[in-house]
């Protein structure tokens, strides 16, 4: 990845803090613009229904499953960082994301970040994003009690509008470095 530009925005209060939710939550969000290759991630933290921080970034020359991974990985960081050894979700609306880190990651780190292959004798193939996935695991295993969850994307869930603001506000910061 090259071109990365990040920013970590101070906590602020907000009204559209998820309902009804206790505890923390963050809820992240990638997205990415094919014609020009650029992308942008974001993260959003609430404690108790209300926003105590949040981050985003642009990088150039990306996909979108990569600013996805980008955002998780911010966000696990920013557990690790500032509420380290708390229960906390995290919420993405990417199925690649959250399949990855509840199902994949785990055979895919046994197995060398390689894919598993059903022959024996075929080369297994390195999987798209081994050092971002790399990076998620080590975040990821510092706390136990980081559960990662779907939701729906564009459904009105304020965490998840948030996020995806974010996002593209991080894939529009590049543009004006």
């Amino acid at each position: 990845m090259t071109g990365l530009s990040v920013r970590v925005q101070s906590p602020a209060i907000t009204t559209d803090a998820p309902d009804a939710r206790c505890g923390l939550h963050l809820f992240v969000d990638g997205c990415h613009e094919p014609g020009s290759g650029q992308g942008g991630w974001g993260f959003v933290v609430f404690r108790d229904a209300v926003e105590i921080a949040s981050g985003f970034g642009g990088v150039e020359d990306t996909a979108n499953n990569s600013m996805e991974l980008l955002a998780l990985l911010k966000a696990a960081t920013w557990i690790n960082g500032k509420a380290a050894g708390e229960r906390a979700t995290i919420w993405s609306d990417s199925v690649y994301a959250v399949k990855g880190c509840n199902s994949r990651r785990h055979i895919w780190k046994n197995n060398g970040w390689k894919k598993s292959s059903p022959n024996r004798n075929a080369r297994r193939r390195t999987i798209e994003n081994a050092e971002l996935w790399k990076a998620v695991d080590l975040q990821l295993s510092q706390n136990a009690l980081v559960t990662v969850t779907w939701c729906k994307g564009h459904s009105g869930i304020p965490g998840n509008e948030r996020a995806d603001a974010l996002a593209d506000k991080g894939r529009l910061s590049i543009r004006a470095v």
